[in-house]
C-alpha cells in the first residue's frame, strides 16, 4: 500500500492518500480545497489514479476538495448517509466498504462531534475525522453534536478496536502525527471517564471557540455538488417519473453503480452492471459499451445513486462521440421516491 499523510497548516487538518501500488488506484481522506492542486501534483509523481474521494463529515474549519477533486479528475465523492451536503456520488453507512483496487476500509459510524461523522478502519488503523484525536477527542457543542453519541462512540466503538491499531486523525494542533488505540486508552485524558455523564462533564466546560470560518465553511461544504451541468447533459437527462411512464424498453439501462450498493440498494430491473471505474475503457473505441451505441438503435440510460456519477460518465460518452445515450436524473434514488419497481439481487449480478 501507498500511504501518505499530509497537513492544511492553516486549518491544521490532516488529509490521507492511500493508493494500491505504483499505476494503481487511490483514494483521498479529507482534502482541502486550497490543496487541490498539490494533490493532483502528487498522484501525478506517484502514478495514482484518484477514484474516490472521501470526507469524514461536514467540515466547520475548511472547505473540502471534494467537488474540486470531482470536476478535474471525475473521482467518486463519497461521504456517510447521516450527512446533509447536496450531492455525493456515494453514500455509505455502518458496516459498509469504501473499496478501491487491493484496498477496502471498514465504515464506522460515530456520531458525537457532529451527527454525520464517520471513521475508516483498514485492518491495521483508523481515520477517525473529529471523532478521536491524539490525546484529544472532537467538540460537540455545534452541528447536531451530542455528547452520550460521543461517548458511544468512543468507549463503543473505537477503542473496541485492538489496542495496536494506529489512529490516523484528522486534525491536531500540537505536531502529533499519529497514536494508537492503546495509548490513547492509557493517556487520552477525555477517556479518563466511567460514564457518559462524566464525558458530558468534561465536554460541556471546554468554553471553545466557534471555528474561524464556519459561517463560509459549513455552507460551502454543505453545496457540493454539480454547479455547472453543461446544456447537453441537461437536455439528456430524464427525470425518474418521465422515465417510469416511458417506453424503457427501447432503452438499454447501464447500472453505474459498485456492487456492494446494488445488494444493499436493490437495482432497475433489466439493467446490465457496468462500474463507473470500467466506463472509460468500454466508451473508447473498441470498448464494449463504444461497440454496442454503434450497432444498437436502443439509447443507452445510464444511472447511479444519485445521478452525479451518471452524468459525469455520460459527459465522457459526448466527448467520444456516443451520442445516442442519456442519463436518470437523481439516480435510483429518484427512481425509487418515484415508485419506480427495484428488484433485490438474488445471484450474480448481470455484467455488461
Amino acid at each position: 500500500m501507498i500511504f501518505r499523510q499530509l497537513f492544511d497548516s492553516v486549518s491544521c487538518t490532516y488529509t490521507y492518500l492511500l493508493g494500491s501500488r505504483p499505476g494503481g488506484e487511490a483514494l483521498l481522506i479529507d482534502p482541502v480545497l486550497e490543496k487541490t492542486e498539490r494533490y493532483l501534483q502528487l498522484l501525478d509523481e506517484l502514478d495514482l489514479t484518484l477514484v474516490k474521494a472521501v470526507d469524514t463529515h461536514v467540515h466547520a474549519d475548511h472547505i473540502t476538495a471534494l467537488g474540486a477533486l470531482r470536476d478535474k479528475t471525475h473521482c467518486v465523492t463519497v461521504m456517510g448517509k447521516m450527512s446533509d451536503v447536496d450531492q455525493v456520488s456515494m453514500r455509505v453507512d455502518d458496516g459498509d466498504k469504501i473499496e478501491i483496487e487491493g484496498l477496502a476500509l471498514n465504515v464506522l459510524y460515530t456520531p458525537g462531534h457532529t451527527n454525520d461523522s464517520y471513521s475508516y478502519a483498514l485492518p491495521d488503523r483508523v481515520f477517525t475525522g473529529d471523532a478521536l484525536f491524539i490525546r484529544g477527542t472532537g467538540r460537540t457543542d455545534f452541528q447536531n453534536g451530542d455528547n452520550a453519541d460521543a461517548y458511544h462512540s468512543l468507549f463503543d466503538k473505537l477503542l473496541t478496536l485492538p489496542d495496536e491499531t494506529l489512529v490516523y486523525p484528522g486534525h491536531d494542533y500540537k505536531g502529533d502525527t499519529v497514536s494508537t488505540i492503546g495509548e490513547e486508552k492509557a493517556f487520552n485524558p477525555r477517556l479518563q471517564v466511567h460514564s457518559a455523564d462524566e464525558y458530558a462533564d468534561i465536554m460541556n466546560n471546554l468554553n471553545l471557540p466557534n471555528p474561524k470560518h464556519m459561517d463560509v465553511a459549513v455552507p460551502a461544504n454543505l453545496a457540493i455538488g454539480l454547479s455547472a451541468v453543461s446544456p447537453d447533459i441537461q437536455a439528456a437527462t430524464i427525470e425518474a417519473n418521465d422515465a417510469i411512464k416511458g417506453d424503457m424498453d427501447n432503452s438499454l439501462l447501464v447500472d453505474l453503480r459498485e456492487e456492494n450498493e446494488r445488494v444493499r440498494d436493490g437495482v432497475i430491473p433489466n439493467s446490465v452492471h457496468l462500474p463507473y471505474q470500467a466506463l472509460r475503457a468500454n466508451i473508447r473505441p473498441g470498448g464494449l459499451l463504444a461497440e454496442m451505441a454503434s450497432k444498437s438503435e436502443r439509447r443507452i440510460l445510464l444511472y447511479c445513486a444519485f445521478g452525479e456519477r451518471s452524468a459525469l460518465g455520460l459527459q465522457e460518452m459526448f466527448d467520444t462521440g456516443i451520442k445516442n445515450a442519456c442519463h436518470l436524473g437523481g439516480g435510483i434514488n429518484a427512481w425509487s421516491q418515484a415508485g419506480g419497481t427495484v428488484e433485490t439481487l438474488s445471484g450474480p449480478a448481470p455484467q455488461g
